[in-house]
């Protein structure tokens, strides 16, 4: 069994990789910031600090576009960098295990190998692995047996809902709602009802921060540029204000939940009531949805303890157990 193998969740706004070396799991945002139209930059965490403050020659961009490859040329810089960072500046043959969204087109899929064949990184063997599978196994769910499972994985610019059964897919659904669509919420809410404008990184912050602001009893205290006045402000948001802007985005992920859970089999359908929802991804981390869920669906609803590497690790499961190893495929036509 190979001792050199990494595992990679590539999402929009992080990407994930487990390395089998050190048993370590690296999180970094996915982002890339390129000087003059070629030369690097920075990546990764670096560049995201330089995101919204950087002049024109500096273009700072996320090389995934709703959870499948815009720039794939960009791409296969970070995962270069990535790799050999984890490997400590040497390069060495290993097997990779890549995660893809089961909602997109096999072209999509077929991206996702091709990236990491051609990113330079001695990739002796390329297994995909279906997103969701790997959600449950983060969650410690055995999706190889014969039982129904939910999982809805809560991304930055989408939501998979999926439902598993002896190790594969049953049911899935890919929707353009996610964390970004949170953060351009409270943006224009804010810009609606305090003529200011705020950018995406504060917006964020409000977002992350709305279950301890709610808590402590106090509003969001935010800086950004008066329309009228157009001179820089500090201002308080109260909570309220972000809860009733954030509502409509919550209505659409269950509403699709509802969808998927007419579609499912009976038989399914009995285990996923004895069991709930599993809700995961980094954006499911925001306060109140899993409340809006249960209260949606009547389910109860199982949180993930780490939900923005519940994927990574699920893929560090099948890299060390080798009765998880049928879950990874290798696409038509791809090598073995």
């Amino acid at each position: 069994m190979a001792n050199n193998a990494f595992g990679i969740d590539l999402g929009t706004n992080n990407i994930k990789i487990y390395s089998k070396g050190d048993d370590h799991i690296m999180v970094e945002k996915n982002m890339i910031a390129i000087e003059n139209k070629k030369v690097l930059f920075a990546y990764g965490n670096s560049a995201y600090e330089m995101y919204e403050k950087a002049p024109s020659n500096i273009h700072i961009s996320y090389p995934l576009s709703s959870g499948v490859i815009a720039d794939i040329k960009n791409m296969e810089t970070l995962i270069r960098y990535f790799i050999t960072d984890l490997q400590k500046g040497n390069t060495r043959p290993a097997e990779f295990y890549i995660a893809v969204p089961t909602d997109v087109t096999e072209v999509e899929k077929r991206a996702f190998y091709d990236l990491v064949k051609d990113a330079n990184v001695k990739a002796k063997k390329i297994m995909v692995v279906e997103k969701a599978v790997a959600d449950g196994l983060g969650m410690d769910i055995d999706v190889k047996n014969a039982q129904g499972v939910l999982v809805v994985n809560v991304g930055y610019e989408t939501t998979e809902i999926s439902i598993l059964s002896l190790g594969g897919i049953v049911l899935s659904r890919l929707i353009k709602t996610g964390g970004l669509k949170f953060d351009e919420a409270i943006r224009t809410a804010v810009r609606k009802e305090f003529s200011l404008i705020i950018g995406g990184k504060t917006s964020e912050t409000v977002k992350i921060s709305l279950k301890e602001l709610e808590e402590a009893g106090r509003g969001a205290i935010v800086y950004g540029r008066d329309i009228v006045t157009g001179l820089p402000v500090e201002r308080e948001i109260p909570t309220k204000l972000v809860n009733e802007c954030l509502e409509e985005h919550f209505n659409t992920i269950v509403d699709n939940v509802k969808v998927i859970l007419e579609r499912t089999p009976p038989e399914l359908a009995a285990d996923i009531y004895r069991h709930g929802v599993y809700l995961t991804g980094g954006a499911s981390q925001i306060s109140h949805l899993g409340e809006r869920l249960a209260a949606g669906t009547g389910l109860k609803v199982n949180v993930s303890d780490n939900p923005i590497a519940s994927v990574v690790t699920g893929l560090a499961k099948i890299i060390k157990d080798d009765n998880y190893k049928s879950v990874a495929y290798a696409i038509e036509g791809m090598s073995k």
